[in-house]
């Protein structure tokens, strides 16, 4: 551990620092571990930044911004208190001024912590070549096989892990939710007895509304085999195992053929470049006149600002979505329109993420105690940052998310839509 010394010669380079950086104040109250509190700038959030351990300092020198401030809440060397959101827009205002060279020189001690540093040990661990089957395999456990004890802690009834639709802006999260089912599958235009694949199917809760309350067949795939097995017993608690089945599988070993086709929240999975073989794949496997929603996030309007000064998203990819890669709308547009798809309606619902986002957070905070007696503290913290982070991306533009319907036209241009909207806003 840091001798004394150390430490007060880091302090006292800390506060040197921070007045050098921000004469009136810094935008939020730092407190050392020598328990000295800076006190903020006028008008600063109510928002205060605990180093609980002088090894923030070393991660800082040695790591990125994200990485670094991740690992060190992670591990319990940094905490905050207050609104993360509101810290997230302070500290964005103030990067620009962040000279991370500057900051190395001035915590020169620093250097001989990092001897000291050691990594969480959550972080993937991930085998062989990027976006083979067997990696994205263990790219999707490592993020969905936590266990579905902990997702339920804080999810709505339905299970869904993406962005509820929120057309008022008050609903709670169940109504959010339905809503979001609701308007999603109505853009199919779904019809008693077709067959709907739904791919990255996860817990079931899209499948079975779709079966129960539309009345199609569902076949639903997914790599985590706990989301399968739950998906599975779910439909034979309600009586929906002949109409809805959930299989382990690979979206490139899809066979067959549907008449409609979803995916919600999986192709932030697939990558830049599989993204023309996923593509691909759904429209070889739907029929001609078939429509596809393909629901996905993607870069904000202002990301490359955000990315540049504060996150280079190594925190994300090592702890939460190893391997994902969220790319622009474009991408997926051209990769869609390259396979074969015509795009027929593109909806942004960046708003409803960020809203979503909120609930959930709100929800683990409320169920801390058991979260963590799942989970371990470490992993409960990985997955509130990773949260709480994510809703100030979305509500600052960062990320968007976007639903694209797109259509498989027929031998002579058909699909099988109508000739207005009215439908989805009606009843």
């Amino acid at each position: 551990m840091p001798t004394v010394a150390t430490g007060d010669r880091l302090a006292q380079a800390v506060r040197q620092l921070v007045r050098d950086l921000f004469p009136e104040g810094p935008p939020f109250a730092l407190r050392l571990w020598t328990d000295e509190v800076i006190v903020p700038a006028p008008g600063a959030p109510p928002v205060e930044v605990a180093f609980r351990d002088p090894a923030v300092l070393a991660r800082l020198v040695r790591d990125p911004p994200d990485l670094a401030l991740g690992e060190a809440y992670v591990a319990g060397e940094l905490d905050y208190r207050g609104d993360l959101e509101a810290l997230l827009g302070a500290l964005e205002r103030v990067a620009p001024r962040l000279d991370l060279a500057r900051l190395a020189r001035a915590l020169k001690d620093a250097a001989r912590l990092r001897r000291e540093l050691a990594r969480p040990g959550l972080a993937a661990r991930l085998r062989g070549r990027v976006h083979s089957k067997a990696r994205d395999r263990q790219a999707i456990r490592h993020h969905y096989d936590v266990g579905n004890a902990f997702f339920a802690l804080w999810l709505d009834r339905w299970m869904i892990y993406s962005c509820g639709y929120f057309p008022n802006g008050d609903e709670d999260l169940d109504t959010a939710q339905a809503r979001k089912l609701e308007h999603t599958l109505k853009k199919l235009r779904l019809k008693v007895g077709e067959h709907l694949l739904d791919i990255g199917s996860g817990w079931g809760g899209l499948g079975l509304y779709a079966a129960s309350r539309f009345g199609v067949r569902v076949t639903g795939v997914t790599l985590a085999e706990e989301q399968v097995r739950y998906a599975n017993a779910w439909a034979r608690k309600l009586g929906l195992s002949e109409r809805a089945r959930f299989l382990a599988r690979d979206y490139r070993d899809l066979d067959g053929t549907f008449d409609k086709a979803v995916s919600v929240g999986m192709a932030e999975h697939v990558g830049r470049p599989m993204l023309p073989r996923y593509f691909g794949k759904v429209f070889d496997v739907l029929r001609p006149g078939g429509l596809f929603l393909h629901h996905v996030i993607t870069r904000g309007p202002v990301a490359s600002r955000f990315d540049r000064n504060l996150a280079t998203g190594d925190f994300l990819r090592r702890y939460v979505f190893p391997d994902g890669e969220i790319l622009p709308l474009w991408e997926h547009v051209k990769a869609a329109e390259e396979a074969g798809f015509e795009v027929r309606d593109v909806e942004d619902w960046r708003e409803h993420y960020a809203m979503t986002l909120r609930h959930w957070v709100r929800r683990l905070e409320a169920r801390w105690d058991e979260a963590v007696r799942l989970v371990g503290e470490g992993r409960a913290r990985v997955w509130r940052l990773y949260m709480s982070v994510a809703a100030y991306q979305f509500a600052a533009g960062h990320l968007s998310i976007h639903q694209v319907l797109l259509a498989r036209p027929d031998g002579s241009g058909r699909v099988a839509l109508p000739l207005s909207r009215a439908d989805l806003y009606a009843g």
